[in-house]
């Protein structure tokens, strides 16, 4: 059995949904096969933005948006169903009409729990339509909302997996179908959303952003898999963004532990929850192409022969900076750390970088416009608190081979930490 994760760029328009169609025709082999897929394109970010207009009570723009995401997903319908009487048209107008529905009550307190209820609605629509073009191309599949099979907390925005729970739903719902005999010449195909899960009484969570590499890993887990493929627009994984660099590297094969290491200081390629699933039980993860499905891509397994033969550079932006220092007389010791940590664990904000000093704790973090000011106003109630934003944090792996000087071009060094083998930096454009 494969797990084959489909990005929101792999699928982003109808010819992207056709070209999904031919590579799990030509790609997967005569093995069961489970599809994670995300929401279209840029639709997450349209949904972030329309659960903003619905809680600040911005009713004419949160329609428009509303309207223009529903064309959108109409428009790419039309592209690969001919007929106006199938029944995908039914089914779509369903779906947002849930989304219309909910959306014209008012906003509750808990903007967490609200962003999952609407933003969940990107890959229900869009599994919706690739699951029925599947079927019309011939490749037999069933439909399985991964809110009945990854089981979650109600920790809205950021769920943790009841790995209980979502092994026995999976292994309940899935099974039983990827082990039956098919009518058609296709093993069995199984098809949910990424990123989604639910609670045991039925409401629905995310896990995080960009976390439908994670829902693939945990279905991988659960069944076993021989495989695991995530689908990019990128030849496998790089040393450094394209976007950002121009000579970019490939790395053919790393480690699971130097992956980790890459995707908690913020590779966007893989979600940083993704590989110790697939470490355990020893499963390898390939990331390849969609443009390119015949070329190897990425290798990550347990050998690790290779992990040090070239620098990986990561950039994070839009970074907040904060120094707290005691209110008193004391010093940055246990008690004062374990204050300070707290407030972050209860606004679940993760420290990208921290640094202490006798009288001062600094910390770099990721900026959310509803998390930052929160958790802001908690740590002023007991320290003083100064904080810049704006920033950027570089994180090179490897350094000693890496050109640092050619990176600082342009920017200011803020704050700097080093490791035998990792390099921060926070830095600010002069």
């Amino acid at each position: 059995m494969h797990v084959f994760k489909f990005g929101g760029a792999s699928v982003k328009d109808a010819a992207s949904v056709k070209n999904v169609a031919r590579i799990i025709r030509e790609h997967h082999g005569n093995t069961p096969l489970v599809l994670v897929v995300s929401a279209m394109g840029k639709t997450t970010n349209a949904l972030e933005q329309l659960c903003s207009h619905f809680m600040e009570g911005r009713r004419d723009e949160m329609l428009q948006l509303f309207e223009r995401v529903k064309s959108t997903h109409i428009e790419i319908a039309k592209s690969l169903f001919e007929e106006q009487t199938d029944p995908i048209y039914n089914v779509l107008e369903q779906s947002f009409y849930q989304l219309y529905y909910y959306i014209s009550e008012s906003p509750g307190q808990n903007y967490n729990y609200e962003y999952d209820r609407i933003v969940s609605t990107g890959e229900i629509v869009s599994t919706q339509i690739v699951s029925a073009y599947l079927q019309k191309s011939g490749l037999v599949n069933r439909l399985f909302p991964a809110r009945k099979l990854v089981i979650t907390d109600a920790h809205f925005r950021d769920a943790r997996v009841d790995w209980i729970l979502s092994a026995r739903a999976i292994q309940e719902q899935l099974i039983p179908y990827l082990q039956q005999k098919q009518d058609t010449e296709h093993p069995p195909l199984v098809i949910t959303q990424g990123f989604l899960g639910g609670t045991p009484q039925g409401f629905t969570t995310t896990l995080g952003r960009e976390g439908s590499d994670f829902t693939a890993a945990i279905i991988a887990y659960v069944l076993q898999a021989r495989e695991v493929v995530i689908w990019k627009d990128v030849p496998g994984l790089l040393n450094a963004d394209p976007k950002i660099f121009d000579n970019t590297l490939l790395l053919e094969n790393i480690s699971y532990q130097e992956a980790i290491e890459l995707a908690y200081y913020g590779a966007t390629v893989i979600h940083p929850k993704t590989l110790k699933p697939l470490l355990s039980k020893n499963i390898p993860l390939k990331v390849k192409s969609f443009f390119s499905p015949d070329k190897p891509g990425s290798l990550i397994n347990d050998i690790g022969a290779m992990d040090k033969h070239m620098p990986s550079y990561i950039f994070k932006f839009k970074q907040v900076l904060a120094s707290i220092f005691p209110k008193d007389f004391s010093f940055i010791a246990e008690q004062n750390m374990a204050r300070i940590f707290a407030d972050f664990a209860k606004h679940n904000v993760k420290i990208n970088l921290m640094q202490n000093s006798a009288l001062s704790f600094s910390v770099c973090f990721d900026m959310d416009r509803v998390k930052t000011p929160a958790l802001l106003r908690d740590l002023k109630k007991n320290f003083n608190v100064k904080h810049n934003t704006d920033m950027e944090l570089i994180t090179v792996r490897h350094y000693e081979q890496a050109g640092i000087e050619d990176l600082l071009k342009g920017r200011e060094v803020v704050l700097e930490q080093k490791s035998r083998t990792t390099l921060q930096m926070v830095v600010r454009s002069e």
